[in-house]
């Protein structure tokens, strides 16, 4: 076990770095630069700009710099906003992200896997075919789509919720951005917990399970439902990072003072040290939540845990 955990530990922080190194240079080849304005400012005044943040250093420089501030857990300042660094930016729109994505997650669980087990145990029968319906809607129309048409109707044509969510204190104002958040991962988890289901009910297991007399309710929570649950198990840990990272373009519409917002606005704004904060931020929560998938996956299937040991 200790193997398998020092193993994804490293493969994490290589990820990382990865990630940060591929958007540090993609964000620096982009012409232009975080101080070009359609009316171009001074050319003393961007000189003694670039001076103060290094921009006008080598770009390896700046690379080696950067890494060696983060390692210090140090992200920068913001290139666009005086005298905020970018640590304490995200912090701030960190508890509204949070509170939309944690609701979003909270509804994809208790809503998702019942609904797929409803509709794999109710195969081909209405019940199955209205879940098959509004799960391939949500499935297929984007998110930013839906917001508008969550927006259009709930809120324009009958006034129940309101449009703007800057203020989350009011539990009416997260209805409609956490719908428009978790429809996607809803829908999905819907349909692969069913067709996880379906195809775990057809095994001999379960048929013999049925064949000594064991109860359906039994047969269906202690044989099947444990082995049909890991595939979304595996989709839970990315799906998880996502939500709690925010809809970028959920947050923009809905007005929501959060990570993705930021994210939205740094890039129209070239801010490269936020760009580089949000993405950053990002990545990490993923790759964490990946690894505490990886190891309760290891836990439910024995077989994983079985493997590392033999391998050790």
């Amino acid at each position: 076990m200790l193997k398998f955990v020092l193993q994804r530990i490293g493969s994490m922080i290589l990820t990382l770095l990865c990630i940060i190194t591929i958007t540090f240079f993609l964000m620096h080849s982009v012409p232009g630069g975080p101080f070009t304005r359609e009316r171009p400012l001074p050319e003393a005044i961007v000189k003694a700009l670039n001076e103060k943040f290094n921009l006008d250093a080598p770009l390896f420089e700046q690379y080696t710099d950067y890494l060696f501030g983060l390692l210090q857990g140090d992200m920068g300042p913001s290139f666009q906003l005086a005298n905020v660094q970018v640590t304490d930016r995200i912090m701030s729109g960190l508890p509204h992200t949070a509170k939309i994505g944690g609701v979003a997650i909270i509804v994809v669980l208790v809503l998702g896997i019942p609904l797929g087990v409803i509709a794999a145990l109710k195969q081909n029968k209405p019940a199955d075919s209205f879940i098959m319906f509004i799960t391939t809607f949500g499935v297929c129309i984007p998110s930013f789509v839906l917001a508008m048409l969550l927006i259009y109707v709930f809120a324009i044509k009958l006034p129940w919720f309101p449009v703007i969510s800057s203020s989350l204190d009011n539990p009416m104002a997260m209805v409609l951005p956490v719908l428009a958040v978790s429809g996607y991962s809803l829908s999905f988890i819907v349909r692969l917990m069913r067709s996880s289901m379906l195809d775990v009910t057809q095994q001999d297991y379960v048929r013999t399970a049925r064949a000594k007399g064991i109860s359906e309710v039994k047969v269906i929570m202690k044989h099947a439902f444990k082995n049909a649950v890991m595939p979304v198990v595996t989709y839970i840990g990315p799906m998880i990072a996502t939500l709690l990272t925010g809809s970028f373009v959920i947050e923009k519409f809905f007005t929501i003072p959060g990570v993705g917002r930021m994210f939205v606005e740094s890039i129209s704004n070239r801010d490269y040290t936020m760009i580089m904060g949000v993405t950053i931020f990002d990545a990490v929560l993923l790759v964490i939540m990946t690894f505490i998938v990886d190891i309760i996956y290891m836990f439910v299937d024995p077989r994983i845990r079985m493997g590392g040991e033999s391998e050790a």
